[in-house]
C-alpha cells in the first residue's frame, strides 16, 4: 500500500514537472505581455462605457416611472371626483322633477 501511495505521488511529481515545462516554454514575450494588457485595458475602458450607457438609461426609465406615477396619482383623484359627482347627481325618486333637477343643476355650479 505505501509503495502505491509512493507511485501515486511520483505520477502527480511528474505531471507538475511536465506541465511547468509546458508553461515555462510557452512564456510570452514582454511585447505579447503588454499587447495582453492594451486588450485588457480596452476590454475594461468597454465595459466602463457600457455602465455608463446603462445607468443613464437606468435613469431615464426611472424618471419616466416617476412621471407615470405623478399623472396616475392625478388621473385617480380626478377619477374619485368625477365618481363622487355623478354620485350625487343621481336624483332619487322623489327629485325626479324638472324642478329639482334644475335646482341640483345649479348647486353644482
Amino acid at each position: 500500500e505505501l509503495e502505491d501511495q509512493l507511485m501515486t505521488k511520483s505520477k502527480t511529481l511528474d505531471e507538475l514537472k511536465q506541465s511547468l515545462a509546458s508553461n515555462g516554454s510557452a512564456e510570452q514575450t514582454p511585447e505579447a505581455q503588454s499587447l495582453r494588457i492594451a486588450e485588457l485595458c480596452e476590454m475594461k475602458d468597454s465595459i466602463v462605457n457600457q455602465a455608463a450607457q446603462l445607468k443613464a438609461s437606468m435613469q431615464s426609465a426611472l424618471e419616466q416611472w416617476r412621471a407615470y406615477d405623478e399623472i396616475y396619482a392625478e388621473v385617480s383623484l380626478m377619477t374619485t371626483r368625477y365618481l363622487y359627482c355623478i354620485d350625487q347627481c343621481k336624483p332619487s325618486g322623489e327629485e325626479a322633477s324638472l324642478e329639482a333637477l334644475k335646482k341640483q343643476v345649479k348647486t353644482l355650479q
